[in-house]
């Protein structure tokens, strides 16, 4: 993700303050104005957007978000800025999600590590099977996410925020992404085995996919935290090509043990099929890769009952 930042925003970034866009990743938040008008327009447009423009696998739903969290806190320079900052944002989330449902027919889904999004589950409830609610749970281990994801909230109080939505009836879906190379089948099934006990309408799957200077910030995070870190696994391309093949294989296997193979979807990185890949690995690896890529997502029906276990 810093490479959208260093790719399309560095211009206006650097003139915020941010001399480094990739190496500063995480301790900024590019605003941008609301402009309630303009975003009822998009709405609109996206509305009247035909079917076959569209990529099918969208289930024709705005995403919160994909490069980003709508649900993230802000840090103004002060308390006071701060709070205002974080209302603001709440006023502006639930606003947009307001005009969604109330001028169009469009879905949303939403996909977010905070558990701030407790707070907008009675909006959700408003859109029926219109909205599919999702959160990022790599691991269910704390103290690895934080070698990983060292500001992001707690896998366990995501995987409670979870369960509330599931109870409550709102649909819901699990990333299991981004996945750790320290993860073996065992840890890999903890994690499915929970987020399948929930009745998810999708499970997604994705190894992280470390490179450049993200390795090394997080060797240096392993050894202020005392926790080891595999990254020899992404000292060069076949490494990295063995791991995220061989993970996704694992979970594919263990998704099917737990009998959750009609909801597990695998996203293999773009990498994994280059035509040296596919050349190298054979028919097999090909057609494996077309299946993941070529499946469609999931989204809950209309009179679909959803139980919790």
């Amino acid at each position: 993700m810093p490479s959208v930042s260093v790719n399309k925003l560095k211009g206006q970034l650097v003139g915020l303050g941010v001399d480094d866009p990739d190496e500063q990743w995480g301790q900024y938040a590019f605003l941008r104005v609301w402009d309630e008008r303009a975003f009822l327009s998009s709405v609109r447009a996206a509305e009247k957007t035909p079917i076959g423009e569209l990529n099918a696998d969208g289930n024709r739903a705005v995403m919160l978000s994909t490069t980003t969290d709508a649900y993230q806190t802000l840090r103004g320079e002060n308390p006071v800025q701060t709070s205002a900052l974080n209302s603001q944002a709440r006023v502006m989330v639930r606003r947009m999600l307001e005009l969604i449902r109330d001028h169009s027919t469009l879905n949303v889904r939403i996909l977010t590590r905070s558990p701030l999004a407790r707070e907008d589950f009675d909006l959700y409830r408003t859109f029926g099977n219109r909205l599919l609610f999702g959160m990022s749970i790599p691991t269910l281990d704390d103290r690895l996410a934080r070698l990983y994801e060292p500001k992001a909230p707690a896998p366990s109080r995501r995987l409670e925020t979870l369960r509330l939505a599931a109870a409550k009836g709102i649909p819901v879906y699990a990333a299991v992404a981004p996945t750790y190379p320290e993860q073996g089948e065992a840890e890999l099934a903890a994690v499915l085995g929970e987020v399948g006990r929930l009745n998810p309408v999708t499970i997604f799957h994705e190894p992280i996919n470390l490179r450049g200077g993200n390795i090394d910030r997080m060797r240096k995070e392993a050894e202020a935290i005392g926790l080891p870190f595999r990254g020899d696994v992404f000292e060069n391309t076949e490494r990295r090509v063995e791991y995220a093949i061989g993970q996704l294989r694992a979970a594919e296997k263990v998704a099917n043990l737990l009998g959750l193979a009609d909801r597990f979807h695998p996203w293999p990185d773009e990498s994994l099929g280059t035509q040296k890949q596919r050349r190298e690995r054979g028919a097999e690896h090909s057609a494996w890769l077309d299946r993941c890529w070529g499946r469609i997502s999931a989204w809950p029906c209309a009179n679909e009952e959803r139980m919790v276990a």
